[in-house]
Order: structure tokens, then C-alpha cells, then sequence
């Protein structure tokens, strides 16, 4: 389950997704995270999905590998469905002793569901189409504006996608140290859920260590190549606005001018 996780991974690839400006795919995420937590009709719901999904179309990546991502979230999603039909006050559909299902709470653990769903594909997007440099770069283009009342916007952007980029590696190191302790004898799947919590205790301590390590290497590694923040510095390639960046965000503008309308009328 923790190779699922697509957060924080770069699929490579030369389609007009991986080619559209940083700052554009940041926003677009952006808006895209709002119009997901706002929108209440199913049919803005699929319409949303129909964007989503054309979007890893064009992007050319694997729709099975974008929804990879969605494995390690279905306990939170089922637990929470339980939770809101079961105790959603409303109109009952069925009733047994203290078990109540109401229509209302179905209603809402669907659309839970699929916001989750969706956020979760579409904000992936982002990270799986754009390289930590150019996001790095987007993000301080994005935020220039606050450099003027001594804001270190490059530092800022520069430790969030460092974050993002550790996600996957973290991840990797921590299934690794599973295996090893599972080779030497320790279950992680056996018990009741206190047990298995436990169990994984052991790891947290050679995580940590693994971390910490990394965190070194990889100051040294900037140390080397005199690394010394955002001021002075250059770039090799400068972001500019393109033809395929104008129309990305046409036809993005156009489902969301569609969704509003199906969402309000």
C-alpha cells in the first residue's frame, strides 16, 4: 500500500500537460481543489471526473498509475461513509434497534466519496507532471510579489518541494524497513488495531535516522555546489508563457464556467 502513494512522484513524459507553465498548473490545482469542496450536484461531480480523467488522457499517464493513489485513502473513505450514513439525522430507509440508515446520510457519504476521489486525482496531477524544479520555480514566480516586505519566497518555495519530493523516497525507505523487520520475524498484519500500531513502532526509530541522514546528504550535496538561497541566483531555463499554456487554461475555463452552471441552476 505505501508504493500507491502517487504524491509527490514525477511521471516523465512530453505531452502539452508536461509542457504548460509551472505557475499555470498551480493555479489550475488551485482551482481545481476549490471547485471539488464546493460543488454539490452529481452532475457537476461528473462533469469534474470528465475533466479529470481527459486530463490524464492528454497527459499520457496510465490511468491505472494515476489511480494508484486512491488505494492507501479507502479506509479513511469507507470509515467516514460508515460514519455519515449511520449517523446522518434525516429520512429513514432503514431501521434495526439503534441501526439507522437515512437517506440524507447516504447522500453525503456518496458525495464524500467522490470529493475525496477526485481531490486526490487531481491535485496528484500536479506533482506527477511537473518536475520539483519547475514547481520550485513556479511557486516563487507565484509568490514574488511578497519578496517586497522581506519575505524569503525562494527558501519558502524551495523547502515545499523539497517536502514533496521526500514523500516518495520517505516511502520507499519505510517499505524497505518493513521487509527487512518482516524477515526477521515481525507481523505487522496479525492482531487487533492497537497490536498492529505497535508493531510498527520499531520502524519509526531507523526512519527517523534514514532521515535525518538524507537531510544531511542532501545539505551537503547544496553546500558543494554553493548553494546560497535565492539571492543572486540564476536559472537555466526562464518560464514564460506559451500558445499550449493559453489553451490549457481555455478549455479548463470553459468545464469550470459548465460546473458553476450545473452546480447553482
Amino acid at each position: 500500500m505505501i508504493k500507491d502513494i502517487t504524491l509527490g512522484q514525477y511521471f516523465p513524459g512530453e505531452s502539452i500537460i508536461h509542457r504548460t507553465d509551472p505557475r499555470v498548473k498551480i493555479v489550475l490545482a488551485v482551482v481545481f481543489m476549490i471547485t471539488i469542496l464546493t460543488i454539490e450536484s452529481y452532475a457537476a461531480f461528473l462533469l469534474f471526473a470528465v475533466l479529470s480523467f481527459t486530463a490524464i488522457g492528454v497527459s499520457q499517464i496510465p490511468v491505472k498509475y494515476s489511480l494508484k493513489g486512491l488505494k492507501p485513502l479507502m479506509f479513511i473513505v469507507v470509515f467516514a461513509a460508515v460514519i455519515n450514513i449511520f449517523f446522518t439525522p434525516g429520512t429513514p430507509i432503514f431501521e434495526y434497534k439503534f441501526i439507522r440508515m437515512t437517506v440524507e446520510g447516504l447522500d453525503l457519504a456518496a458525495k464524500m466519496a467522490l470529493r475525496l476521489s477526485m481531490l486526490v486525482i487531481s491535485t496528484s496531477l500536479l506533482t506527477l507532471t511537473t518536475t520539483p524544479i519547475a514547481l520550485t520555480d513556479g511557486i516563487e514566480r507565484l509568490f514574488e510579489p511578497l519578496k517586497r516586505i522581506k519575505i524569503p519566497v525562494h527558501e519558502f518555495a524551495m523547502m515545499m518541494t523539497i517536502a514533496l519530493r521526500f514523500i516518495p523516497t520517505l516511502l520507499e525507505e519505510t517499505d524497505k524497513i518493513m521487509k527487512a523487520q518482516a524477515s526477521r520475524g515481525a507481523d505487522f498484519d496479525s492482531g487487533n488495531l492497537i497490536e498492529r500500531a505497535k508493531s510498527f513502532v520499531p520502524i519509526l526509530v531507523p526512519l527517523f535516522i534514514s532521515a535525518f541522514r538524507r537531510a544531511d546528504e542532501l545539505a551537503d550535496a547544496m553546500n558543494a555546489r554553493c548553494y546560497r538561497g535565492g539571492v543572486g541566483r540564476t536559472r537555466m531555463n526562464e518560464l514564460s508563457f506559451s500558445k499550449s499554456d493559453v489553451l490549457v487554461s481555455s478549455v479548463v475555463l470553459v468545464f469550470e464556467i459548465l460546473i458553476i452552471i450545473l452546480h447553482f441552476f
